[in-house]
């Protein structure tokens, strides 16, 4: 197992991988004379070389052409969300009509529980994770409260059942069950952005719908990480952001998925103009008629300088050769930094990532033996010595080798770089 841990080891296997040429599509910050190892893509993805062209083609096109760029081609502005559709959904594993791009994550969460969230007094209750991100916590919240309901009551987080902060699939199971016929809303993770736990979407969906309730996935740390069978798995709604694992810039415009058995229902939502059937969007009339599918939630305009960065990135994936191809670096490189932490750390850091790749996405969650301030204490010196990931209270260091960019090297490097703080503070 030594092996493992030299330049040559580390040098080969991004040799042999074809995917490590994508890391040259992409800007690394600098670390005064090296490049950073940049382990941050779980908080906000690096920038595709190729986004500043296609900004720049916007910018251009509004200098030239005024209001008539939505008209000309290439690239008009008025359909130019579509031109993100297809990639987006073959990211996701969703029809083309089931998936747009608008508005920002939480945004998105409020407009689909505006249409499927819909409690009345026997099924008030929404199903969540305790520990979930703020955001998810206060929308559902306020969702509740909205509605006239307490969420002491009908707000329901289930605690880990697990070592580490981490849920089995029978916890998950267990209580859909028990509040079933209170559930009119089931709200899940695709990963858990503390723990990185990635769940059995598929299984969850059904249990929420055998139970009677709606199903929906924030899958802020799913998308781009993950292979997604949206379609399949069968969810009413998902929302996710892009500026993560996507790779499409800070405050990146957000994703939204409806599975196609809604395209035409006829639910309760926030109508806006752009939303309206495009056919006689233009009539101006006062009646709103949604666009079938996805799209028919949209609002506004569509942000064309904030689509433009996600165009660049699909194009990666697409020349990655879709997610699987992916995830199965992605499982090489994870599955090499928990190596070596088993090898050299296990005395510094517990991960508390689940061990199974099936339940784990990019990133392994560390902890550092001797508590919080040690931990803060390490992350301070990688973070001097250009060694970047990201830090989650009350304990967790967050590491994610991001497989359109990360190398083998970087998270040797890495590993060296918590040796050389553990000699120093022994």
């Amino acid at each position: 197992m030594t092996e493992l841990f030299t330049d040559d080891y580390a040098l080969a296997r991004d040799a042999a991988d074809p995917l490590s040429s994508l890391r040259g599509e992409f800007h690394l910050p600098r670390h005064g004379d090296m490049k950073q190892a940049y382990f941050c893509g779980n908080s906000l993805g690096l920038q595709p070389r190729g986004a500043r062209a296609v900004v720049d083609e916007v910018m251009d096109k509004w200098a030239r052409e005024a209001v008539e760029g939505h008209f000309r081609e290439p690239a008009p502005w008025m359909p130019y969300h579509a031109l993100v559709r297809e990639g987006l959904a073959r990211v996701v594993g969703a029809e083309p009509s089931e998936v747009v791009a608008m508005n920002s994550l939480t945004a998105n969460l409020h407009l689909m529980m505006v249409s499927f969230y819909r409690p009345t007094r026997e099924r008030p209750a929404i199903l969540m994770e305790a520990g979930a991100f703020p955001s998810d916590r206060y929308a559902l919240e306020s969702q509740v409260r909205f509605h006239g309901f307490d969420p002491a009551t009908d707000l329901i987080e289930l605690e880990p059942d697990e070592a580490d902060g981490t849920f089995s699939m029978a916890a998950i199971e267990r209580a859909i069950a028990t509040h079933g016929p209170r559930l009119a809303l089931v709200l899940w993770p695709g990963v858990q952005y503390r723990t990185g736990q990635a769940f059995d979407l598929a299984a969850i969906a059904r249990f929420g719908h055998a139970a009677g309730a709606v199903v929906g996935f924030d899958l802020a740390h799913g998308v781009g990480n993950l292979p997604l069978r949206l379609h399949d798995d069968g969810a009413d709604f998902a929302v996710w952001c892009h500026y993560k694992y996507m790779n499409s810039g800070p405050g990146a415009v957000g994703g939204c998925f409806v599975h196609a058995r809604h395209a035409r229902a006829d639910v309760p939502r926030f109508a806006g103009w752009w939303g309206h059937d495009q056919d006689s969007r233009f009539r101006m009339g006062p009646a709103f008629v949604p666009t079938p599918g996805a799209e028919g939630w949209q609002l506004s305009n569509p942000p064309i300088l904030g689509l433009a960065p996600l165009r660049a990135s699909l194009q990666l994936f697409e020349r990655a050769g879709g997610m699987q191809a992916l995830r199965e670096r992605s499982v090489r490189l994870t599955g090499y930094l928990e190596a070596l932490i088993a090898q050299r750390l296990d005395d510094t850091l517990q991960v508390v990532t689940p061990r199974e790749p099936s339940r784990r996405g990019a990133q392994l969650s560390l902890r550092v033996a001797g508590g919080r301030a040690r931990g803060r204490a390490l992350f301070e010196y990688l973070e001097r010595n250009g060694i970047v990931g990201d830090w989650r209270e009350p304990d967790v260091i967050r590491i994610s080798p991001a497989p359109l960019y990360n190398s083998h090297a970087d998270i040797l490097r890495f590993v060296r770089g918590v040796e050389a703080w553990r000699t120093g503070n022994a």
